[in-house]
């Protein structure tokens, strides 16, 4: 064989070979290709690809919270979402990831909020919170971040020993709810969420508000959580705000990524709010402002970035 042809060849390869070597692999843990974690994702993923030079980014289907936890950490992915609690518990070791001990995660951004939202029917006689004593509840699937983000707004009434507790899907539980199976449901998403549009669109529906005191008890317990409000006109039926409290979605790195990257990650994010946005109405959320507010501390990267746009 020509002995040019040769060189020329092995000369090609490596050249290929150094031009991906050259191009950033980023991965983003998210969830179902269901679920909001993974419209977002994607969005960000894309984001990237647009306004990062040679990078490439890719939205990963994962078990959501936890795993993305475990495998950013340990260096599998590049940045991951999680819910605000779960995150929390991860950089402190507490929760799931007792066995496991602490992760070195980092926030990026608070992304959108996600609340935790009490639906009951106008009429059944549940007006607050502390009427549930006695009545059928369901709260979310069994294992759910809905589950124990209720159970322990329930035990902050002291009611939750009184509730007869059932574990159903969003759907199941508007379902139960319309079928007069339960007394009233919950839902962890941001509002409006599709269950609860369906339920509004086939009864009288009613959202519990909460006192801003339990809220607040509720929250020097588990500083993770956010007071929020509903405001009037979320849903058809929901003629006033309401008071809720949030566990929002997080965008989050390794503590050992690269302070340039996650800075020029967070840059390439919050230039281009206008296209991420599009995605999904929650994507709306996503601003600069709100940003900074993650339950753990923020990574110099992120920080660097933030502490530049707001001179």
């Amino acid at each position: 064989m020509n002995k040019k042809f040769l060189l020329a060849s092995a000369f090609a390869a490596t050249f290929a070979s150094s031009l991906t070597m050259a191009a950033e692999r980023i991965s983003i843990g998210t969830g179902g290709t269901g679920g909001l974690f993974y419209v977002i994702g994607a969005g960000v993923a894309e984001t990237l690809n647009k306004h990062l030079d040679d990078t490439t980014a890719r939205a990963e289907v994962t078990g959501a919270s936890v795993e993305n936890n475990h495998r950013v950490a340990a260096g599998q992915m590049t940045l991951g979402l999680s819910s605000s609690s779960t995150l929390f518990e991860a950089k402190n070791g507490e929760g799931p990831f007792k066995n496991t001990g602490a992760l070195d995660v980092a926030g990026i951004a608070y992304l959108y909020p996600a609340v935790l939202q009490v639906a009951t029917l106008d009429g059944s006689g549940v007006n607050g919170f502390n009427d549930l004593k006695g009545k059928r509840v369901s709260m979310g699937p069994p294992g759910s971040n809905a589950a124990v983000i209720a159970t322990r707004l329930l035990e902050e009434y002291g009611v939750f020993g009184d509730i007869t507790p059932r574990f159903l899907s969003y759907t199941e539980g508007v379902k139960a709810l319309v079928n007069g199976q339960v007394d009233a449901t919950v839902v962890l998403a941001g509002a409006p969420t599709s269950s609860l549009i369906d339920l509004d669109s086939q009864t009288d529906m009613k959202l519990l508000s909460a006192d801003v005191e339990k809220l607040d008890s509720m929250i020097k317990k588990y500083p993770f959580y956010q007071v929020t409000q509903l405001a009037s006109g979320t849903y058809p039926d929901v003629a006033a705000p309401v008071t809720v409290i949030n566990d929002p979605a997080i965008l989050f790195t390794s503590g050992k990524n690269d302070q340039t990257k996650v800075y020029n990650i967070t840059k390439a994010i919050f230039s281009n709010l206008d296209e991420l946005s599009q995605v999904h109405p929650q994507a709306k959320n996503i601003q600069l402002s709100s940003a900074p507010n993650t339950p753990v501390a923020l990574h110099p990267g992120a920080k660097a970035f933030y502490d530049e746009a707001s001179q």
